[in-house]
């Protein structure tokens, strides 16, 4: 069913507010969804000699045993890689001034212990919004005419709602990293690579930029335009065949927070003041009584 946003008292809502959640943005992040691009969306296929085939995709990070273990099919009987394969390695980070995003601008946090530098959302706080105005609205003390005497009962409808109390969501600033990762197309035959390499060039059109996208988070990609190739059939040797081209890609990416690090909530709430009161100070002779059957207000606060 869809949510039900009457409450705001904005005409036609349901079309312009929606719930958003909003996972953190770690580096673990933006490598996933680099690799989904490569190994999802582009999701490059080969001639082989068994038919038109996937080109397997590999994270070169992790350790030989382990790739075994995962996929016993990525290697033959003498534990060689069998060709054609595509590996993504993370070559290097950089933060650069001169590379942002939408946030250009820094914000500091708040210097406390939620912190929070950059307002993501507004909503009403129904509770405590109500019981104030259930208070006012049960108030029989006073003058009919004046404006904060109610009617004596609660839950009664009101078109002024009086004292709103807000929560306001706040995040850290997105913090912005240019990473280099080296893609390696490896294959046995020219035609293998020609196949494999055409999508990285024609995918983006005229331009080089595509963007990638992971948990809600969206970062942008810049491919290089070297594709340099190496082989070694020119020297007639007999080791394996082999033509290798490396892909440079750059993405644009950021970090929220400080990962598991950080000290502080990931999402600060706050809530605003609705009401201010100064209580009165108290003195042994002469003071005013507190509780004045012949005035209308409450003497022990100043509002």
């Amino acid at each position: 069913m869809p949510h039900d946003y009457s409450y705001t008292g904005i005409e036609g809502v349901e079309g312009k507010l929606k719930e958003v959640s909003f996972m953190p943005s770690t580096i673990e992040t933006i490598d996933t969804a680099f690799l989904n691009y490569i190994n999802d969306t582009l999701n490059i296929s080969v001639t082989t000699n068994k038919g038109f085939k996937k080109v397997p995709v590999i994270w070169v990070s992790a350790e030989r045993a382990l790739q075994i273990k995962r996929d016993k099919g990525l290697r033959d009987d003498k534990g060689i890689l069998k060709l054609p394969i595509l590996t993504i390695e993370r070559k290097s980070m950089k933060k650069d001034p001169s590379m942002k995003g939408v946030a250009w601008a820094h914000i500091p946090e708040t210097n406390d212990r939620k912190g929070g530098a950059l307002v993501v959302a507004r909503r009403i706080q129904q509770e405590k919004t109500s019981n104030f105005l259930n208070a006012d609205s049960a108030r029989l003390e006073g003058s009919m005419s004046a404006a904060d005497v109610g009617v004596g009962q609660q839950n009664f409808p009101s078109k002024n709602p009086g004292k709103v109390v807000y929560e306001t969501v706040s995040m850290p600033i997105p913090t912005y990293i240019v990473v280099d990762y080296a893609v390696t197309v490896r294959t046995e035959y020219q035609q293998q690579i020609n196949e494999i390499i055409t999508p990285f060039i024609t995918k983006t059109g005229q331009i080089n930029n595509f963007f990638i996208e992971h948990e809600g988070h969206r970062f942008e990609g810049f491919i290089q335009g070297d594709f340099g190739q190496s082989s070694n059939v020119a020297s007639l040797g007999e080791e394996e065949r082999m033509y290798e081209v490396p892909i440079t890609i750059k993405i644009l990416g950021y970090l929220i927070g400080e990962g598991p690090n950080r000290e502080r909530p990931k999402i600060t709430i706050r809530e605003n003041a609705v009401e201010v009161k100064i209580p009165r100070e108290r003195v042994i002779m002469g003071d005013i009584p507190e509780f004045d059957s012949t005035r209308s207000i409450d003497l022990f606060y100043k509002e």
